[in-house]
């Protein structure tokens, strides 16, 4: 098929760039403005008992957890019970009581001027709390969140307004990343195209990765507009599409390059030189292709449109830069032939096979492969010991810099308050008959809350009978309680005292669930949503992984035809990431460098992150992995011995898997430069991945555990050969045949060949 689809790019070149072109445009002009559909939220497991509890207040029972905080500060020297304030406030309240899609609006003064909607006597300024409801999906309620912040925030008659709450902190999140992405563009684009002129050497070589990239991402903004239209897609979902479709065109397209350049420089025609390297660096950046999408299909399992979205975006952008490396690139090339070294820099030819420096490091690594393994695993294995004791937690104002104002009203209400009011418990209950009617269910409902107001962790509890707080029942009027039942059921609101996204906050969901109720219930709330998505992810890993180990291993097996290659890849694979996932559990959630890299460590790591890093991270070194081993392969399959084959296997992919890996980096690193800590732990810690694969994992355990399987690395048992001779992809260029002879026909390699 390879050699068909090469043919196809040198013969119909000009047609297949035009089409690239048109198709460029058209999904530029379609997909541009794909962040405008994207969602800040998808954190949530639709199934989980905590949205089910926000469904049923929702839709039966017409209200729901409060997700927007005004905060009115006095001015200096003023105070929140003075007239003047009170007066405004209460204007302010009105307004946003009065509109659209706001609901359960109350504030301090409204219902009576209880403690905990006022700042505490310590606190540096005095300030009160007027809380609501913004009804409607994520993407509206974020919406909506703005537009009250442009309409009510600022200053008032003694005192000034802010806007906090969750509505607030995931607009200022998703605001956040959009500005991220355009300054890691500006970052990466500049010096990626600087570091593509050292390693290609060349001005237009330099340009075609670019090429590649930007179709590759473009393309993929039109999948994520579609998409857009039928599901739930994450705003996060565009850092992955821009950061791996660069880098994935950089990889591919100087694999691809280096190859074709190879082949010109052993006499090959241009066009037999293009057809050549289709069928060997394209056949494995297909196969890389595939590695990756795959690794990142896992993701889909998981019931959370946060961590889908990475599949809905890496899937694509990992077809499509394969699919341009092998199609539209070769037509590049066949365009323009030996003009691909046009308005090149200076420089020294590669060193003949044997000599270069990663044959030497393959050398001296297969001479002591025992030693090698044993310190090197041994330090992986030390620097990955502090992911053993990860905290998982979800992304709340603390993601944020501390300028952005949803960050500093979060910061006010947990120095200054004594209780959560964004970060309420739903406590809800969508049936209450076998609690009786009129006076016995009020009785059991003033029961059952005074129980979970002596909880330790809860600040009050509001319930369609009272207020409680420590047992006891505080007086106040109906419009605090009307708003709690209705014909069909009843809710409990339970403020805490404690961080509702904390340990502390997962402790007191399970205490609330565990105490007993005289209905059935429902908890809800984002203590409870963090509670119940991450039981949701751990359910869901084992499917993800066995996904990931069984898809892989299948690939490789197709490829190399060899069981015991694709063990060794996918347990190298897994000590690759080691070092990695350590940092990010020492940097990130013990607060180490949080100084250097500008961050707040909150004492856990988003549980979605170690699954998403995961993923991509191991795709990732997969695809140097595939680079590796298909030219050993290739070398073994000429005619050389296992360690021959190693070691220039090594030193011809050595300098291309390094270049890629340095070059891809520097797109990762553009992203730790964003100011959502999340997006800074997924830039450095994918950043520390493919370094440590690229140098450390392809150096020295790839070539020593090679040594120590010798010919066995290419064993499978006999009913596997006969399968893989049915279903196998062995497809390649035989190295040694002579310009002008056709490239699949057999011949022998000469013994310095590569």
């Amino acid at each position: 098929m390879l050699t068909r689809l090469a043919h196809l790019s040198v013969r119909r070149r000009r047609l297949i760039l035009v089409l690239a072109a048109l198709g460029f445009v058209v999904a530029g002009a379609v997909g541009g403005g794909v962040a405008e559909h994207l969602s800040a939220g998808g954190f949530d497991d639709p199934s989980a008992e905590a949205s089910q509890a926000e469904d049923v207040l929702s839709d039966e029972l017409g209200t729901g957890s409060p997700n927007l905080v005004l905060l009115v500060t006095a001015d200096d020297g003023g105070s929140v019970d003075d007239a003047e304030v009170a007066a405004s406030a209460g204007e302010v309240e009105a307004r946003l009581a009065a509109e659209p899609d706001v609901a359960d609006v109350a504030s301090y003064w409204s219902l009576g001027r209880p403690a905990p909607l006022r700042s505490g006597p310590e606190a540096e300024e005095e300030s009160a709390l007027v809380v609501a409801r913004i009804v409607g999906d994520q993407d509206h309620v974020v919406t909506r969140a703005d537009e009250l912040r442009e309409e009510l925030g600022g200053p008032i008659d003694g005192a000034t307004v802010t806007t906090g709450g969750y509505a607030a902190v995931f607009g200022d999140v998703g605001h956040t990343v959009e500005q991220d992405l355009v300054r890691a563009e500006l970052i990466a684009i500049p010096i990626t195209l600087l570091l593509l002129l050292f390693v290609f050497r060349g001005v237009v070589a330099a340009l075609l990765p670019l090429v590649v990239g930007a179709l590759s991402v473009v393309g993929t903004f039109l999948v994520l507009r579609i998409l857009s239209e039928v599901t739930e897609v994450s705003v996060f979902a565009l850092n992955l599409t821009t950061a791996m479709g660069l880098g994935l065109a950089i990889d591919y397209s100087l694999f691809i390059i280096s190859r074709y350049r190879e082949e010109l420089a052993g006499g090959a025609a241009p066009q037999e030189a293009v057809v050549r390297t289709v069928r060997t660096a394209g056949r494995t950046v297909a196969f890389s292709a595939l590695t990756v999408a795959v690794s990142l299909c896992a993701l889909l399992v998981f019931p959370l449109a946060f961590l889908r979205s990475f599949a809905y975006a890496g899937v694509p952008v990992a077809a499509l830069a394969g699919l341009f490396a092998v199609v539209v690139l070769p037509a590049l090339l066949a365009v323009l032939g030996p003009r691909v070294d046009a308005l090149s820099l200076r420089h020294r030819p590669p060193p003949p096979v044997g000599e270069g420096a990663w044959h030497r490091i393959a050398t001296a690594v297969m001479r002591r492969p025992v030693p090698v393994i044993v310190v090197v695993v041994g330090v992986l294995l030390v620097l990955g010991s502090p992911f053993l004791r990860l905290e998982m937690g979800r992304p709340d104002d603390r993601v944020l810099p501390p300028s952005a104002e949803s960050r500093q009203v979060s910061e006010v209400l947990r120095a200054d308050y004594g209780s959560q009011e964004s970060g309420t418990l739903a406590v809800v209950a969508p049936d209450t008959t076998a609690a009786g009617t009129g006076p016995a269910l009020d009785a059991a409902i003033a029961g059952y809350a005074t129980e979970l107001s002596r909880l330790d962790g809860v600040s009050r509890v509001d319930a369609a009978t009272g207020v409680y707080i420590d047992g006891t029942e505080v007086p106040v009027g109906p419009e605090v309680t009307d708003r709690f039942t209705d014909d069909e059921g009843t809710w409990m609101s339970v403020v805490p005292s404690v961080e509702p996204i904390s340990a502390e906050g997962e402790a007191l969901v399970t205490e609330v669930r565990a105490t007993d109720a005289p209905f059935p219930t429902l908890v809800g709330g984002e203590p409870a949503q963090l509670l119940d998505s991450r039981d949701s992810l751990l359910s869901r890993l084992p499917l993800a992984l066995g996904i990931i180990a069984g898809i892989t291993f299948a690939l490789l097996f197709v490829m190399f035809g060899s069981v015991v290659v694709p063990v060794k890849a996918l347990v190298l694979n897994l000590l690759s990431l080691t070092a990695t996932f350590g940092a990010m559990v020492w940097i990130f959630q013990d607060g180490n460098l949080s100084g250097v890299l500008d961050f707040t460590a909150t004492g856990t790591l988003d549980s979605t992150t170690p699954i998403l890093m995961f993923c991509v991270a191991f795709g990732l070194s997969m695809d140097y992995e595939v680079f590796l081993l298909s030219r050993i392969k290739e070398e073994h399959d000429a005619g050389r011995d296992n360690i021959s084959a190693v070691a220039v296997g090594l030193e011809r992919t050595g300098r291309i898997v390094t270049a890629a890996a340095l070059l891809i980096a520097v797109v990762f690193t553009a992203f730790a430069t964003s100011q959502v800590s999340f997006i800074k732990l997924f830039g450095v810690g994918l950043t520390l991945a493919v370094l440590m694969d690229a140098f450390v994992i392809r150096g020295t355990l790839v070539p020593a555990f090679m040594r120590l399987a010798g010919e066995a690395n290419w064993w499978a048992p006999r009913w596997m050969r006969r399968l893989h001779d049915r279903i196998g992809v062995s497809e390649h260029v035989d190295l040694g045949a002579p310009t002008g002879q056709d490239p699949g026909s057999p011949h022998p390699a000469p013994a310095g060949s590569s």
